[in-house]
């Protein structure tokens, strides 16, 4: 699996850290910045994921702000785009199994370090569950 990884300066600490679990998960990474934590504006990161996805050079995102709220309304934007914003693994584990989310929205600073991770790990590892929940989806084109 190849998955975009974006970040505001908020986020940069988290998306280190996500970037080091995917990578010994045998993960590979597109690293879309940013890179330091000088002030940006998350919607350029955001446009970055979703382009990436939208083109097919990734399958899925992870973008990282202060709270992910930023990040999710952003990357929603985008056709094709079904961001979601978890807090924890359940939201995660649905978001996959009944959305079919494509891009993963967390917020550094109001999750801690082992949850994070574990929302990205049960993430990863959901499957979407299809039938009704594919007619829903085909609702919202």
């Amino acid at each position: 699996m190849k998955i975009a990884l974006g970040c505001d300066h908020g986020g940069l600490d988290l998306k280190l850290l996500v970037v080091d679990f995917l990578s010994k998960r045998n993960v590979e990474v597109v690293d879309s910045g940013c890179h330091s934590l000088e002030s940006v504006d998350y919607p350029c990161y955001a446009e970055k994921v979703c382009g990436l996805i939208s083109s097919g050079d990734c399958e899925r995102g992870i973008l990282i702000c202060g709270t992910g709220i930023g990040m999710s309304i952003a990357a929603n934007r985008y056709r094709h785009i079904r961001a979601a914003l978890c807090h924890e693994s359940f939201t995660a584990r649905m978001s996959r199994e009944h959305n079919n989310s494509n891009v993963l929205c967390l917020g550094a600073r109001v999750l801690g370090t082992e949850v994070a991770l574990d929302i990205v790990r049960v993430w990863l590892e959901s499957e979407f569950g299809d039938g009704r929940h594919q007619r829903r989806l085909d609702m919202l084109k």
